[in-house]
């Protein structure tokens, strides 16, 4: 475990269902976002003592904490194999890092509330099967907040800043592309526009940075990258949380699924 240095923070695309347990995929349309999210216990430094996960796929009226102690899966995807609705990934939880995240809410004076019964989704779980396949990482996801206010976000990154020296890894999972009536070839133009947008957006000095993403809304080809943001969100916390640090590319794809254009980053330096 390594405390004795600031962990970086993450935003990956997390990919679409189950996919590491589907067949062909990890070696084939998925070879390069597996590859980088093999990676991704090395960039940060080896093992941290937990992961915080901001999920794409969970809203709710408060920052909302997962406090069980062996989080159950949800299978929330829809037309994959029948297979899919029984894998397992069997992580435990981390109930006092779920209370370190609460009392560091309450005093950035951010809305925050508990959920003792809520499973990982498969933003967490698909990605964390490539980067953590023994499923021994203790990990937390938190909710977005509904409204999906892009500022919110970036303050939550910022008052869970700390955790970053207590040996907790931050993580945002989302997909830097996410319309899902307009994947394939009908996506290579917007998909590129906005990623291209999205890369020098976050080279920016860090309160540009910050402003920037705010308006993402006003980007190129914004809405029809992301009809509804939640899947962009995740970047917001990744971001706050090291707002006054370096972004790496740690992932681009120009073809993904035939013709979506994907990124995922690292802020901060490697752990390493």
């Amino acid at each position: 475990m390594n405390t004795t240095k600031r962990l970086p923070t993450f935003f990956i695309s997390h990919g679409g269902g189950p996919w590491p347990w589907m067949h062909g995929m990890v070696d084939g349309p998925y070879a390069r976002l597996a590859a980088a999210l093999r990676r991704m216990p090395k960039d940060a430094g080896g093992a941290p003592r937990a992961v915080l996960m901001v999920s794409a796929h969970w809203e709710a009226p408060a920052f909302t904490v997962q406090t069980h102690p062996h989080p159950p899966m949800i299978y929330d995807y829809y037309g994959f194999p029948e297979h899919t609705y029984g894998i397992q990934y069997a992580a435990p939880g981390a109930p006092a890092l779920a209370t370190r995240v609460t009392e560091l809410l309450r005093d950035a004076g951010l809305p925050v509330t508990v959920d003792a019964q809520r499973g990982y989704d498969h933003g967490m779980y698909a990605p964390m099967e490539v980067a953590y396949p023994n499923a021994d990482m203790p990990t937390v996801q938190l909710s977005l907040l509904a409204g999906l206010d892009p500022q919110a976000h970036i303050e939550l990154g910022r008052a869970l800043a700390p955790l970053r020296d207590e040996g907790v890894l931050l993580v945002g999972s989302g997909l830097s592309y996410h319309n899902l009536r307009a994947f394939g070839p009908a996506a290579t133009q917007p998909s590129a526009t906005f990623d291209a947008w999205l890369h020098r957006t976050i080279a920016l000095p860090p309160a540009e940075r910050a402003a920037a993403l705010t308006r993402w809304a006003d980007a190129p080809s914004a809405r029809q990258a992301h009809p509804r943001e939640e899947h962009l969100l995740p970047l917001m916390f990744a971001i706050g949380a090291a707002e006054h640090e370096a972004a790496h590319v740690v992932y681009h794809e120009p073809a993904f699924m035939g013709g979506v254009t994907v990124s995922s980053f690292r802020f901060g330096p490697s752990a390493t």
